[in-house]
Formats: structure tokens, C-alpha cells, sequence
């Protein structure tokens, strides 16, 4: 159809077809409005598409950044600028500021954070893993404990391969709370193979309530978590949170108000004090 037999009504709706087919949302909705402020400005048709094309470029990248937080899993959305280093003063702050640019990751380095629960371990790792989530970086979240879980079922069910194959797709890992649950054998060996699997490859990030010196009591082997520590080390960045937890410091603080301990004040407490308490996902 030439554009003099076409009507002016056809037209609108022949371009918001071609949007739709071109899956360019940005232009669809923004179209009319600009096309009215840039008549009433006069301003150039290169203007008026920089204008569209400026619009879809944000809405696509506020929508990766978002599916990036989705895929992630995170059990639940914690903020850099929300942590109280200063109920944590011997943590390297500049350190942790440092990591938040996400400089690891192109390197495949490690991050590793020991300290007694309720200190902000989780806290930190998720605020660090959302950030890099919105710098582009492909990330994933597992609980220690559940992911020995997946990966037993995923070799019960002769998919171990396929697993670890989409797990090195990610270009940043976070285990959470390594320490709270013993592996049996077969898990830790498992394990063995997850980290082995990532070594140089893939950034690690791993939380743990326990020192290195205590993590034969998870997997058991002596040989096997020191050849475990020898990898997830190498070029590593390791951050202790020495410190009260966040619960402890708040029984100080209502002992000193005079502030009866009840339930409701509970339940306030710091999200990460609640999950390093304990997970819920066993090895069998």
C-alpha cells in the first residue's frame, strides 16, 4: 500500500503492527507522545528517533538487570548501603566496597566470608551478588545445604553433567551458610566435584560459620577438603566478620532500655540471623 492511498488513521496502526513484529515496546508506547513534543519543539526526525531509540535501550536494560535478580534465587533482597559496618568494625570496609565494583568476576576469583552466625555474611554476599546482577553479570544463590541436595538428585537421576554444565554458564556463584550441616560421603565428594568443576572458570562466593581449619567436620576427608581449600583459596579474597550477631546485640540494647524481651521484638531481627541460625535443607 503507497503512503497516499494509505489514511491517516491506517497509518498508526500499520507502525504499532511493525513495533509489535520488531518487538519494540519502547517505541510502541513512547511513539505518539514524542512524536507531539518533538513537533512542538521542531525538533529533527534523527532527534526524535535518538529520543525512541534512548527510551528502549533503558526499558531493556532495567529488564535484564531484573530477570538477572529473578534468575539469581536470592532468598531475599539485602542492600550494601543497609549494612551497619560499624557493628562490625574490624571488617574491611574498603575491601568490601572494592568487591561491590565486581572486578572478581572477569577473573574468576573467590570471595570468601567466615564468621559466627548473625554477623551479616549473608547480608553482604547477597548485596554483592545483586550488585553484580546489575552489571551485567549472570549470578546464582544456593544454600550449602540444598544444593548437596540438588546435586544427589541430580546424579540419582544420571543428570550430574547436565547440571554442572549449566551451572559453569554463571559467571558468579554464592554458597551460603557452608558449615551448619555435615555432608555424608557421597555429598561431599559431590561437592568436591561442584567446586573442582568451577575452579578458574567461574567466581565463587562462599559464606561459612566455620574457620578453614574447621571445615573437615562438613566434608569429613582430610585430603579431600584440604585439596578443596587449595582451589577455592587460589587467588581468593577473605573477608572475617569478627563481631556479636545482630540478635545478641539486640538482647544488649533492650537490657540497657529496660525493654522486655518478647516475641514480637523477635521478629524484627536481622533477616540473615534467622538463616544462619540453621538451613533447612538436609543431606540425606
Amino acid at each position: 500500500m503507497t503512503d497516499h492511498l494509505m489514511s491517516d488513521t491506517a497509518k498508526p496502526m500499520l507502525l504499532d503492527s511493525y513495533l509489535k513484529q520488531l518487538r519494540l515496546p519502547g517505541f510502541l508506547n513512547h511513539w505518539r507522545s514524542f512524536a507531539v513534543d518533538a513537533a512542538n519543539s521542531n525538533l529533527s526526525y534523527d532527534r526524535f528517533l535518538l529520543a525512541l531509540a534512548e527510551q528502549e535501550v533503558t526499558r531493556r536494560e532495567q529488564n535484564g538487570r531484573e530477570q538477572r535478580i529473578k534468575s539469581a534465587h536470592f532468598p531475599m533482597i539485602k542492600e550494601l548501603a543497609d549494612f551497619d559496618f560499624t557493628a562490625i568494625p574490624r571488617l574491611n570496609r574498603s575491601k568490601v566496597l572494592q568487591l561491590a565494583e565486581s572486578g572478581y568476576i572477569p577473573k574468576a576469583e573467590s570471595v570468601i566470608m567466615v564468621g559466627v552466625p548473625g554477623v551479616g555474611k549473608t547480608h553482604v554476599a547477597i548485596s554483592l551478588g545483586i550488585q553484580a546482577c546489575r552489571q551485567g553479570y549472570r549470578v546464582r544463590f544456593y544454600n550449602a545445604a540444598a544444593l548437596v541436595n540438588e546435586l544427589i538428585q541430580a546424579q540419582d537421576d544420571h543428570r550430574l553433567s547436565k547440571f554442572l554444565a549449566s551451572v559453569s554458564k554463571q559467571q558468579l556463584i554464592i554458597i551460603d551458610e557452608l558449615g551448619f550441616i555435615p555432608f555424608s560421603s557421597a555429598g561431599s565428594h559431590l561437592m568436591f566435584q561442584f567446586f573442582s568443576n568451577l575452579y578458574e572458570r567461574v567466581s565463587m562466593m562462599v559464606t561459612s560459620n566455620l574457620s578453614f581449619a574447621d571445615w573437615t567436620q562438613v566434608f569429613g576427608d582430610e585430603r579431600l577438603t584440604a585439596a578443596l581449600l587449595d582451589r577455592l583459596t587460589h587467588r581468593a579474597h577473605i573477608l572475617e566478620f569478627i563481631g556479636d550477631s545482630y540478635r545478641f546485640r539486640q538482647r544488649m540494647r533492650r537490657q540497657k532500655q529496660g525493654t522486655p524481651n518478647d516475641a514480637h521484638s523477635d521478629t524484627h531481627n536481622d533477616d540473615e540471623e534467622v538463616r544462619e541460625e540453621g538451613g533447612n535443607a538436609t543431606d540425606p
